[in-house]
């Protein structure tokens, strides 16, 4: 595959991003919606607008930084409010809310995928199109992969930690959400040990493998492209 500048990088990982992490809030909101909490909706967070939900760190400082520094994009969006009172079973429907996000991330992965199939198909008679589009749909299979893996943990406040809230015995479960202050330096120190890439690097391979193959695109076709991605 061939070198991308940083310009070109930018280009191609900026719908991918922008849509994984819009939509993923955006699937919380609509399903809080269907259950009885409306305050996404009244608030006006159910948009695919991405000025709707940037999150000055999230989504511009810190993907751009990495963009830089190491050539892999990772960011996150404003988290769409949800009050635990309105639902109609909040306990269930809280884990159902959760669930939505990394739901969203699989079904944006699974469009990403024909993406690549649609350029497999332009190849031939036209390659200026289907190049771009390949590196989009690597781009978008990458980063919602990593997304749906990583909001899985089930750790509070990531979304498998409120399915797994949800699911366990009040007891238990109100244990669990005591973690929810120290969720995130747990996460830092699970980064920087290396145990948080490998709990994560196995299902993230395999998915992504799995996608790339479901559409016809051989594994060493994937990875040289998300090489390029990165920089590499």
């Amino acid at each position: 595959m061939e070198t991308l500048d940083l310009a070109q990088r930018i280009a191609i990982w900026l719908l991918p991003v922008l849509f994984a992490i819009t939509v993923h809030e955006v699937a919380h909101g609509w399903v809080a919606s269907k259950l009885g909490d409306p305050t996404a909706l009244m608030l006006g967070r159910l948009s695919l607008n991405p000025i709707k939900h940037i999150d000055p760190v999230g989504t511009l400082l810190i993907p751009g930084t990495m963009l830089l520094l190491s050539g892999f994009v990772f960011g996150w969006a404003k988290p769409v409010p949800v009050t635990y009172e309105n639902l109609h079973k909040p306990k269930r429907d809280m884990a159902l809310v959760a669930l939505a996000g990394p739901g969203a991330n699989l079904l944006m992965s699974l469009i990403w995928a024909l993406v690549i199939k649609l350029a497999i198909l332009l190849w031939s008679s036209s390659q200026w199109v289907a190049l771009p589009l390949l590196y989009m749909g690597v781009a978008g299979i990458f980063i919602n992969v990593i997304l749906m893996v990583l909001n899985l943990l089930p750790l509070p406040p990531l979304d498998g930690g409120r399915v797994l809230t949800g699911l366990l015995p009040g007891p238990l479960a109100w244990k669990l959400s005591q973690l929810e202050p120290y969720g995130l330096f747990i996460l830092v120190g699970l980064l920087v040990t290396g145990i948080l890439g490998t709990i994560i690097s196995p299902p993230i391979v395999w998915l992504q493998s799995l996608l790339s193959e479901m559409v016809g695109l051989p594994p060493e076709i994937f990875h040289q492209a998300r090489m390029s991605l990165m920089g590499l």
